[in-house]
């Protein structure tokens, strides 16, 4: 693909991809993420999906399915949910809680991996006609996760190096505190500037962003890491819980 060869930003590069993907083989809603490649925890996500409203909900049903979820896929890396359910889509937890009341049909998931590591996954949802995606559609993802992975890690790299800051060192703790529905309790003042570098705002207020990311990892047992690039030049950590698939709730 050519475009993963003249794109560096990770945002424009998705962006320009999910145009050829939906003139490819059309899809009525997605959700792209960019991982940590040695966690696998998600980031930056980029989403049109039919239930914004619920969308802290979606992330967390997201992270506690089991069936087609992104850290189990390997190989192939494309997965769809028709397929892999044997047409009994009830069998997730996010389409039996979630996507089924929304008429979504079909869920194709691709997941970016190489020898690396994970570095990020889409899903592809299908609520119209065809109300499934094709053995050929899914070969078709599985050709382009390969060269669409490799730009995936270049548009993430500089994330990693260790830049010198005008800045002065960042001080104090980090700490979010949450109601047992997940909801924002507290934060310390540090907080609000760290979820900016998480989840960079762009037409949507940071600190919603940050909650519902914050809510969907915190939905989930296990440890998980993003290293996030700083938008002040220097690298930033930010851990949440990670689910493990062993304890996963589909069933």
């Amino acid at each position: 693909m050519q475009i993963c060869d003249s794109v560096a930003d990770a945002r424009t590069l998705r962006l320009r991809l999910l145009d050829e993907i939906r003139e490819a083989i059309g899809f009525d809603a997605y959700a792209w993420l960019l991982t940590d490649p040695q966690t696998s925890v998600g980031s930056a996500p980029l989403a049109d999906v039919p239930c914004l409203p619920e969308l802290p909900r979606l992330i967390r049903l997201k992270y506690l399915t089991v069936i087609n979820r992104w850290t189990t896929l390997r190989s192939p890396p494309v997965a769809l949910l028709r397929e892999v359910t044997a047409g009994d889509l009830s069998r997730s937890l996010l389409w039996r809680d979630l996507l089924g009341g929304y008429g979504v049909t079909d869920v194709a998931s691709l997941v970016f991996r190489d020898r690396f590591g994970c570095w990020g996954f889409l899903d592809l949802w299908r609520s119209g006609s065809p109300a499934r995606f094709s053995q050929a559609e899914a070969a078709w993802l599985e050709d382009m996760a390969g060269p669409v992975t490799a730009a995936l890690r270049r548009s993430q790299a500089h994330a990693f190096v260790v830049r010198a800051s005008r800045e002065p060192p960042r001080l104090g703790p980090v700490v979010l505190l949450l109601s047992p529905d997940l909801d924002v309790l507290r934060q310390t003042p540090q907080t609000q500037e760290y979820l900016r570098t998480l989840v960079p705002p762009r037409g949507r207020p940071p600190a919603d962003s940050g909650r519902r990311l914050q809510r969907g990892r915190a939905a989930a047992g296990g440890r998980g890491r993003y290293r996030p690039e700083s938008t002040l030049g220097s690298g930033a950590s930010a851990g949440r819980p990670l689910a493990d698939p062993a304890r996963g709730q589909d069933r």
